[in-house]
């Protein structure tokens, strides 16, 4: 099969390479999936840099990339949910990686049935980024997507990418009031997905964070970096609580200060849990058109490193797609 890897740590576009290697084989509890489609996270640039070193990658020659939308072609032993034939969209073992190449293997319990007659462009992008809106909306906030729960007033940073374009999404079906940042071409854009307020980031009341009606949140879903927590902090509501999605070590020690200061004001790192009933649910709710994924661009497997430049540029508008 045709294949996209890198060899070592370092190189970004340049040290992709396109091989040609052999197909893997499903073991216990795994699904064999031909690929339609994959989409690329900043996750697997920062393993590619060294960023998650020793954790990630597990080995060399890495073939990077953890969503994948296509049919599966065989299954391992003790698989049930999924046969021959089946359209699904999966979460690849992010230390091993794969889904830069024709074929790709995951695990029966991360990986969830689409519709056939939509395009796996559609559900390629669920996988980190849509797992991560959904896990922070409702596990870290507490959010109910049926909308039954109290009405909280929500900050979105970063609302037109990737996790924050679903965030903002998720957050309007469980009743919030939503105030998203982002830049000023996406503002129409992120309105469109149901957000109330949408500020410049590069206002000054986009860079303070201040909400145009004057409301404290009390909630933030975090989807940037550079933001301090004095930043954040006048503008939460007495038990406001911050989610950040990419924890640094400076928000680390900010988490264990309010921990040990018993702030009321919380700052929470999000982890994420990838499961495959989270993972359909996210499906049904496009199904059912009340979740979209927007697109900013497509390409084909033999422009991976284009796709891979535009992801490192960090101005994507939603998700980065390679089709097959």
């Amino acid at each position: 099969m045709r294949a996209v890897q890198y060899n070592s740590y370092g190189g970004g576009p340049a040290g992709l390479k396109h091989v040609e290697i052999p197909l893997p084989t499903p073991s216990k509890d795994e699904i064999l999936v031909k690929l339609e489609a994959a989409s690329i996270n900043p996750f697997d640039w920062k393993v590619q840099k060294g960023m998650l070193r020793p954790l990630f990658p597990r080995k060399f020659p890495h073939i990077p990339g953890t969503d994948i939308a296509g049919e599966v072609t065989e299954v391992g032993q003790g698989v049930q949910k999924f046969k021959p034939g089946d359209k699904i969209v999966a979460l690849v073992n992010p230390f091993n990686g794969g889904a830069l190449a024709e074929y790709a293997v995951a695990k029966e319990s991360v990986a969830a049935s689409r519709p056939s007659e939509t395009s796996a462009s559609e559900y390629a992008g669920l996988p980190v980024a849509g797992l991560t809106a959904l896990q922070a909306v409702t596990k870290s906030l507490g959010i109910k997507l049926d909308g039954s729960g109290e009405r909280k007033n929500v900050l979105i940073t970063a609302a037109s990418g990737g996790v924050g374009h679903y965030a903002v999404q998720l957050a309007k079906l469980g009743n919030t009031h939503v105030t998203a940042t982002c830049g000023a071409r996406n503002l129409e854009l992120i309105k469109s997905l149901g957000a109330d307020e949408v500020i410049d980031y590069k206002t000054p009341d986009g860079a303070a964070l201040k909400s145009p009606s004057g409301k404290k949140y009390d909630a933030v879903i975090h989807c940037t970096v550079g933001i301090p927590w004095s930043t954040f902090e006048p503008n939460l509501t007495m038990r406001g609580k911050v989610v950040d999605i990419t924890p640094s070590t400076a928000s680390m020690l900010t988490f264990a200060l309010k921990k040990l200061t018993f702030s009321k004001k919380q700052y929470v790192p999000l982890v994420l849990f990838p499961k495959g009933e989270d993972l359909k649910c996210l499906v049904d709710l496009v199904k059912e058109g009340k979740l979209r994924t927007a697109i900013d661009s497509k390409y084909p497997l033999t422009k991976a490193e284009d796709a891979w430049a535009k992801s490192i540029d960090g101005h994507a508008t939603g998700k980065i797609i390679v089709e097959f």
